[in-house]
């Protein structure tokens, strides 16, 4: 029984014996009030009849109206006039009258006996006969009875007042033991939160102030940890000139988006290298040349933001030379990107920050995932140096007869997935995610695949570029939660789905998720969303879709992590089911240290907050030894398990 109700019980239970204890003590001095009262009627009775029948007491027929006539004008149980010379009864009148509606439960319950009283009767000198008067309690039952009604009545008025104020104040001071419950479920769901007034009842204050002190500290250690990881992050994967990603940084997700064919785009490599950095330093200085560089890195920065993907895909390699990786650009795309580039850089020189034009060159070199990431280096280096080498222009871009596919035409794209988002062609692909100590599955991860016209499965890499230019990346989430709540229905397991940066931003395309959610809420504990790190909303419309899927009762979790490791401070806010570690960061991880170091980072601070890391595209079993060394949670990756359509147990 909660504490709520138990003080709400005592305080009903006090009130009832308080209100009885007094019933008792009043009904019982009530009681001996009645007694007296009803003696001293009887005894009243007595001496007035007696006083009346001492002119009439020869004449019996007087004596037996005026005995009538005072029986019948009072409450008496009997009345009787007796001759004292031969003690026989002269007139007697007697009668049991109506209980008058009392229970005969009360009546045995009060014992209210009947009182007398007698008088003489007198004859001159001599006394001539006795008056005997009974009065009958009828009348003092009737009126305890009523008493009785009208106390219980109060009592049940009073109870029923006290209660609702004593519930009412109760609850009130007792809503920070609430709100503490809730503090500590917020705990558990890696969030922190402190009740900003405090009652002021001194005992809970005390305990308020120590929940409160309990959480900020927590908090400050988390973002003690966090801030940690994000120094050490900066310290080995970003640039300290420019601020952008080093070379180290560059090479793994180099690596990461160009070797794997199945999930990956293909795209292009832009290499840019500032016009005679040596030169300028010399002529203009040092400080010149660094500014310069970070005009560069910022332009870069401004212009690839018009693509999500490749914002953090923007390294200064060395020197005056830059690199920038955009998965799922097309070929009109990647020369509109150097023709913005192009026509910046010219601005840098009109302002005056070189004394020569052009300021940099620029080498594109396209890229289809699977392909050697050397082979792309050497291919985008070729394009830098024609650029160099060429009085036309100041960029290059390469082509390869082996990016073109037979069917990457727009016609038959659109009709292909347009199909498939019908309904027609569209299949699901599962991958296992085990735990990483005792191999046990913690959920699957749900992949979509495009079948064409042969019934080969297309993999996301290839069809996802296509979607999101045909603007129906919420179209495809709607269609694969369809299927996966149908497949929950009928299959065991928990499944993990991702959600698009476009679904997120349509709130039209949300709410038919949500009603979708709704009308399946069974499924909660089954199914897990996930969204990418660069795919992140804002975060006032990140926490609303995080408290509409826990309202439900589905989790959230966050794919691909580690880029931007310094927002996890506002994401231990949401109450996330996981992490999972981009897959750049986990590749040849037993050989890099500096990988390992900031995954230990990482791990520390996810520790402090109770939350599970998961390791993605886990390839070797030197890459999850150091996992289950680390003690990282969750393994993702070819190495425990290939996609593939559901296997039944």
């Amino acid at each position: 029984m909660s504490l709520f109700k138990q003080l709400l019980l005592a305080i009903c239970l006090f009130l009832v014996v308080a209100f009885g204890g007094s019933f008792m003590v009043s009904l019982e001095s009530s009681r001996a009030q009645y007694v007296n009262q009803l003696r001293s009627h009887a005894q009243d009775a007595a001496t007035a009849l007696a006083l009346s029948l001492t002119p009439n007491i020869d004449d019996p027929a007087m004596v037996e109206l005026m005995v009538t006539s005072i029986f019948d004008s009072g409450y008496y149980a009997s009345i009787r006039v007796i001759d004292l010379a031969d003690n026989k009864v002269m007139v007697e009148r007697s009668a049991e009258p109506d209980s008058s509606g009392v229970p005969h439960w009360f009546i045995r319950l009060i014992g209210l006996e009947a009182a007398g009283g007698d008088a003489i009767v007198s004859r001159g000198w001599q006394q001539a006969a006795r008056v005997e008067v009974v009065s009958h309690p009828m009348f003092a039952l009737a009126k305890l009875w009523e008493s009785a009604l009208g106390s219980l009545g109060w009592l049940l008025l009073c109870g029923a007042i006290s209660a609702l104020l004593g519930a009412l104040l109760l609850k009130r001071q007792l809503r920070p033991l609430d709100y503490m419950v809730e503090q500590s479920h917020a705990i558990a769901r890696r969030e922190f939160l402190s009740l900003p007034e405090l009652p002021r009842t001194p005992e809970l204050r005390r305990v308020v102030q120590a929940m409160n002190q309990m959480v900020e500290k927590l908090k400050a250690l988390f973002m003690e940890q966090a801030e940690r990881s994000e120094r050490l992050r900066e310290e080995s994967y970003q640039d300290s000139l420019t601020g952008l990603a080093n070379r180290r940084y560059f090479d793994m997700q180099l690596q990461a988006r160009v070797s794997h064919a199945e999930e990956n785009r293909p795209g292009y490599l832009l290499l840019l290298r500032v016009n005679d950095l040596a030169g300028l330093n010399l002529r203009l200085g040092a400080a010149a040349a660094d500014t310069l560089l970070k005009e560069v890195a910022a332009m870069l920065a401004r212009l690839c933001a018009r693509h999500p993907e490749t914002a953090n895909l923007i390294c200064r390699s060395r020197g005056g030379e830059f690199s920038v990786l955009a998965p799922g650009l097309t070929l009109d795309e990647a020369h509109q990107l150097a023709q913005a580039l192009d026509t910046a850089l010219h601005s840098l020189y009109e302002t005056g920050a070189s004394d020569m034009y052009p300021v940099a060159w620029m080498g594109l070199a396209p890229y289809t995932a699977g392909e050697a990431p050397q082979d792309l280096l050497k291919l985008a280096d070729q394009a830098l140096a024609q650029a160099e080498g060429s009085g036309d222009g100041h960029w290059v871009c390469l082509d390869q007869p082996s990016v073109r596919q037979v069917g990457d035409d727009h016609h038959a794209w659109h009709q292909l997935l347009d199909q498939a988002l019908e309904g027609h062609g569209l299949q699901l692909f599962f991958q296992p995610v085990i735990h990483a100590q005792t191999g046990n599955t913690l959920h699957h991860k749900v992949l979509s695949r495009v079948l064409d016209a042969h019934g080969a499965a297309i993999p996301a890499g290839r069809f996802l570029p296509w979607i999101e230019r045909f603007g129906w990346s919420a179209r495809l989430d709607i269609t694969v939660l369809r299927l996966v709540l149908t497949h929950l229905q009928a299959r065991p397991g928990v499944l993990a789905l991702n959600l698009s940066a476009a679904t997120l931003d349509d709130t039209q395309a949300l709410n038919r998720i949500f009603d979708l959610l709704t009308a399946h809420s069974a499924l909660g504990p089954r199914l897990i969303f996930e969204i990418g790190e660069e795919q992140l909303p804002q975060q006032q419309v990140l926490e609303q879709v995080t408290r509409r899927l826990h309202a439900l009762g589905f989790g959230l979790a966050l794919q691909h992590f580690g880029g931007r490791f310094s927002m996890i401070g506002n994401l231990s806010r949401l109450g996330l089911a996981y992490l999972k570690v981009d897959g750049s960061y986990i590749r040849a991880i037993d050989q890099e240290n500096h990988k390992r170091l900031f995954i230990e980072a990482i791990q520390r601070a996810a520790h402090s907050i109770d939350l599970p890391l998961i390791a993605e595209r886990v390839e070797t079993e030197g890459e999850l030894a150091v996992i289950r060394h680390m003690g990282l949670e969750g393994v993702q990756g070819r190495l425990v398990g290939e996609p593939g359509p559901w296997q039944e147990a």
